[in-house]
């Protein structure tokens, strides 16, 4: 498909946990609920609905803001306002209403049927991903968990700002479909250390399979994430990743490291050994 027309936006999908298992009375509340939820947050930080393309997808949302709304507003006061809708609704609701939200940005196209483009692939493949519903299962105080494709953690996330918690994320490798990506997972109020103990989220990538294709080696020890460097690493231990045709290393403490040699072939004998 080609490219011209299509316009950088912010794309944000909601979608609601647990909706199969609703009959259709609770699916009409659920809807309406969700709909509310939307439109408070976005009137919270003044973004006007009809300026925004909104997509319905039966239990879910699918959302493209304006190209000139700050992305940065998304991840903190409209998250924020989203959070206490939900803990507002839930209090007197006798089902709860839970949401993942996935969030990406990039070129997307209005073909008149609605937006299509990989930045709405990915938001929508990260928050219905595996991982997500692992946490959201592993979880069932929460009702709402963020996650955001790496672009958008390093480039806004991470820059911190009014009502954004980079500290909150935690990033591991999401292998979905044709996904393969690094994605960072916040539930608000919930900390990183917190987090990472849901669903074996730890940095590593899902399934615990190293990283596929070349590149040079990557060290990663404790700390936090670090803008641009991939995934956080475990709370506990030393990962070290090294791509391509090395190996991978995890929780190892290794003294005097210099290197690694892979072998071409057998092994030449030592002196004195028969060959």
């Amino acid at each position: 498909m080609s490219s011209v027309g299509a316009v950088s936006r912010l794309v944000v999908f909601g979608d609601v946990s647990g909706s199969g298992t609703l009959g259709m009375e609770a699916k009409k509340r659920m809807r309406n609920a969700l709909y509310g939820a939307f439109d408070e947050a976005f009137a919270a930080v003044d973004i006007d609905t009809h300026g925004l393309h909104q997509e319905d997808r039966g239990d879910g949302i699918l959302a493209a803001l304006d190209p000139g709304t700050p992305s940065s507003l998304m991840v903190g006061g409209w998250l924020e306002a989203l959070h206490q809708y939900l803990r507002e609704h839930n209090e007197d609701s006798a089902r709860r209403l839970r949401l993942r939200i996935g969030m990406n940005a990039g070129p997307v196209f209005d073909d008149g049927r609605g937006l299509v483009g990989r930045a709405v692939d990915l938001a929508c493949r990260l928050c219905d991903s595996p991982t997500a519903k692992r946490i959201m299962a592993d979880a069932p105080g929460s009702d709402l968990l963020l996650v955001v494709s790496d672009w958008l953690y390093v480039n806004v996330v991470a820059e911190g700002g009014r009502q954004v918690e980079p500290e909150h994320y935690v990033g591991t490798q999401v292998r979905f479909k044709e996904t393969d990506e690094t994605a960072w997972f916040h539930i608000p109020r919930l900390s990183a250390s917190a987090l990472s103990g849901l669903a074996g989220v730890s940095g590593a990538p899902d399934g615990g399979a190293p990283p596929d294709g070349g590149g040079a080696a990557r060290q990663q020890t404790g700390g936090g994430p670090t803008p641009g460097d991939g995934p956080p690493p475990p709370s506990t231990g030393r990962v070290i990743t090294a791509q391509g045709d090395l190996q991978y290393f995890e929780n190892n403490v290794i003294h005097g490291f210099t290197g690694i040699r892979k072998s071409r072939g057998p092994a030449s004998p030592e002196p004195g050994e028969p060959a």
